[in-house]
């Protein structure tokens, strides 16, 4: 069950993982750190600008047991509501509903399904997460409002390098090219709760709304293994008439969590 469900809420589950910490390992020397606002302002040039965003995916899921690929449908009504449906084989294995103030999720294997709010869910995941930060992931932008933050700027293998300056147990570091100031990468670890997570966006492509990645890999390693999950867009579309139909199926058991 977890595999469908980790690839319909791609960052609930994987932001969630007790992960081993890992290392990045660098060969690349650092420059001296400093502190430029302006990157920072430069990155949130590149914002999209949409109504509704329709996507078309390939999505592969891969743990230390097993893989899987299939094929997911993404609507997004942009800062509203989210809907994600995982297919395999042309059936519909699970589907999830998500707003600012809600989460919805059935899967087929177990006949499940789920209905909360982010508030619970959070404290089921032991990390703080919000419609945004799943959004922002699907788009390829950082989880977090880099404008809020502080970080201490580096350069390394020719990418520009922020990392939070808050002493807190949880380790953010986001990484941007230095052309156009688009995300390539951003980190996540807590060393203590050994978590660590890595989000690589790659094959950035132009729109009249802005540019979008169209490959997001999530890697975490976790207790019992490492997880991976791909996707690749590979039908992307803008502003069009959307409609986010979503019902549990009869017979399903609801999922609690305490």
């Amino acid at each position: 069950m977890k595999k469908y469900i980790a690839l319909v809420l791609v960052s609930v589950f994987v932001i969630s993982c007790k992960s081993k910490a890992v290392a990045v390992q660098n060969n690349t020397t650092e420059a001296a750190p400093k502190k430029d606002s302006k990157v920072v302002d430069k990155y949130y040039e590149n914002k999209l600008d949409f109504k509704t965003l329709y996507i078309k995916a390939g999505a592969r899921y891969v743990d230390e047991k097993q893989s899987q690929n299939v094929t997911a449908e993404i609507k997004i009504e942009k800062d509203k509501q989210i809907l994600i449906s995982v297919r395999f084989l042309g059936i519909t294995m699970a589907k999830a509903l998500i707003t600012p103030t809600s989460v919805s999720y059935y899967e087929k294997i177990n006949s499940t399904y789920y209905d909360g709010d982010f508030t619970s869910l959070s404290k089921w995941l032991g990390t703080e997460l919000d419609y945004s930060k799943v959004q922002n992931l699907l788009v390829g932008e950082a989880l977090d409002d880099l404008r809020k933050g502080k970080y201490t700027q580096t350069i390394v293998e020719n990418l520009i390098r922020l990392e939070d300056e808050k002493d807190t147990k949880l380790k953010k570091t986001f990484f941007l090219e230095p052309e156009k100031y688009l995300l390539q990468k951003e980190q996540i670890s807590q060393a203590t709760e050994n978590i660590m997570l890595e989000i690589k966006y790659a094959d950035a492509k132009v729109f009249d709304q802005g540019t979008l990645p169209t490959s997001i890999e999530i890697n975490a390693i976790q207790p019992k293994g490492k997880t991976d999950i791909n996707l690749n867009y590979n039908n992307i579309s803008f502003n069009e008439e959307l409609s986010f139909p979503y019902s549990v199926p009869g017979g399903y058991k609801k999922v609690l969590i305490k």
